[in-house]
């Protein structure tokens, strides 16, 4: 557990390392660029060797490529090709690359850079990002192998040009080191239940905001390893309006996958919230309605069940509902989300006891799963296709929230605007919005509809390969509560053993 929930492998360090390279990379550029003539800049880009022979490197031909520059020999270049090769021209403003570290801080939602004497009063208004929804996470989890992964990390755009060009982790120079430094984080790091079973620990992408599912690679080493009679189960974080719609729309598209049947987890306590339950808030005490039998707040609650059942199978698969039991819920209260899920469209719906009795628990859910699987050869319908403008997309998506019309900001059209300029309509559309609520408003709970859904700005993952609108107040960097869980983490420093993990 303790090395589960500490470094692991080292897969976030990687990142946050190769992330904050590439940030590093951005001003030190704009640094030198607004020091040096295009001639200074171009001699310390291509310096001589010993022979006094200049060279472009490997990396350097990506750049003359998007240029259309097919000579090879910098000295071969005019002054003119010098100038478009050598100044990226980085517009400050049009950044979207932020630094990130692995610790919720509020503080660093929004920072200055560039305040040192050496940097010239360069200063820029600028932010840090929880590690995990950095687009390299992203690129991670949805790359197929270390080719595929080197020009993921190349095409990632980190802004724009005083031009309006986008420009690129390989336009910098820098695509090549992102690679080296994340090598050994391509590889899945195995594991085993408390029962033995293999699971692959792969990827960790920020749900809210990226896809929220766990790697290409690994599905596709597990569905290798078990054979075409096997089943792999593969997590899709959040519900049917975050992960599910991700998973389809973007996970699928990229791996060519095809899910044979999707299980939504339910519990009687969250679809209490759902149906009008009282507020719940990490580390008080739950409220009496929650650990009591209360049927018709329960089955208030199941019009989000419903929704989510609804949405998913309008992907073409079956769906199986497992009903999480906790010691407090009642017959009465299980029965009624089971006879909701069934209502609803549901292929099977069972109730699970795997957290109290482990397997045991849940060889039920195991059965109907199978059958679901078996019941015929589902056909994967996508929720929209990518030959129809970004607005397009996200409307798609929006109504199936429940929403009657997206509302969009000034800054979210300029967003779509130039994206669509820059020729990456034709990508899928990972939205960033709250898991507590279908709509944009997490105190919305159940399944509500007619809303105004608003989209505040809109911006690329073109290495990871979608674009993400950012839905209402959606936060990249999480804060930390008034008690944090590092109030029970410590050592024992008798025994070495981690206290407080768990």
């Amino acid at each position: 557990m303790d090395e589960f929930n500490l470094h692991l492998t080292g897969d976030i360090h990687a990142i946050t390392a190769a992330n904050n390279l590439l940030a590093a990379a951005i001003d030190t550029r704009i640094f030198h660029e607004s020091t040096q003539s295009d001639k200074a800049l171009f001699n310390r880009l291509c310096p001589p060797n010993k022979e006094g022979k200049r060279k472009f490197s490997d990396i350097m031909f990506r750049r003359l490529k998007k240029l259309d520059i097919t000579k090879t020999q910098p000295e071969d270049l005019t002054p003119e090709e010098v100038k478009k090769f050598a100044r990226l021209d980085i517009d400050p403003n049009s950044i979207t690359w932020r630094r990130v570290m692995d610790v919720n801080d509020r503080f660093l939602r929004k920072i200055t850079v560039g305040q040192g004497p050496e940097e010239k009063g360069m200063v820029r208004e600028t932010g840090f990002d929880i590690s995990v929804a950095s687009e390299i996470m992203a690129v991670l989890a949805l790359t197929t192998s270390l080719t595929d992964m080197r020009e993921r990390l190349g095409k990632m755009v980190i802004g724009n040009s005083k031009a309006g060009e986008p420009i690129t982790a390989d336009d910098l120079g820098v695509g090549g080191a992102l690679t080296v430094l994340m090598k050994d984080a391509i590889n899945p790091t195995l594991m085993q239940t408390l029962e033995g079973t293999p699971v692959l620990v792969h990827a960790g992408p920020f749900a809210n905001i990226a896809h929220g599912n766990s790697s290409i690679v690994a599905d596709k080493i597990a569905l290798k390893l078990v054979g075409p009679q096997g089943f792999v189960v593969t997590e899709a974080g959040f519900g049917a309006d975050i992960g599910t719609e991700k998973f389809m729309n973007i996970k699928c598209r990229y791996s060519d996958l095809r899910p044979q049947c999707a299980v939504i987890v339910a519990t009687i306590r969250a679809l209490k919230m759902h149906g009008g339950g009282p507020e719940v808030v990490a580390g008080k005490p739950l409220d009496h309605a929650y650990l009591n039998e209360n049927v018709p707040l329960v089955e208030a609650g199941c019009v989000n069940l419903a929704r989510h059942i609804i949405n998913t199978k309008a992907y073409g698969v079956n769906v199986v509902v497992a009903v999480n039991k906790f010691s407090t819920d009642t017959e009465a209260e299980m029965n009624a989300v089971m006879n909701a899920a069934m209502a609803a469209g549901a292929f099977n719906a069972v109730i699970c006891t795997h957290h109290a009795h482990g397997g045991k628990g849940a060889v039920d859910l195991g059965v109907a799963v199978q059958r679901a699987c078996a019941s015929g050869n589902q056909q994967l319908k996508y929720l929209y296709p990518l030959d129809i403008s970004i607005k397009e997309k996200i409307e798609a998506i929006a109504k199936s929230y429940g929403a009657s019309g997206v509302e969009y900001t000034e800054q979210a059209e300029k967003q779509i605007e130039m994206y669509t300029k820059q020729g990456f309509s034709g990508l899928p559309i990972c939205m960033a919005k709250t898991q507590y609520s279908f709509s944009h408003n997490a105190a919305e709970k159940g399944a509500p509809s007619g809303f105004i859904l608003p989209i505040r700005d809109v911006r690329a993952s073109i290495g990871a390969g979608f674009i993400y609108p950012l839905v209402g107040t959606m936060s990249t960097m999480p804060g930390l509560p008034t008690r944090p869980c590092f109030y029970e983490i410590d050592l024992d420093t008798a025994t070495g053993k981690v206290i407080g993990l768990s």
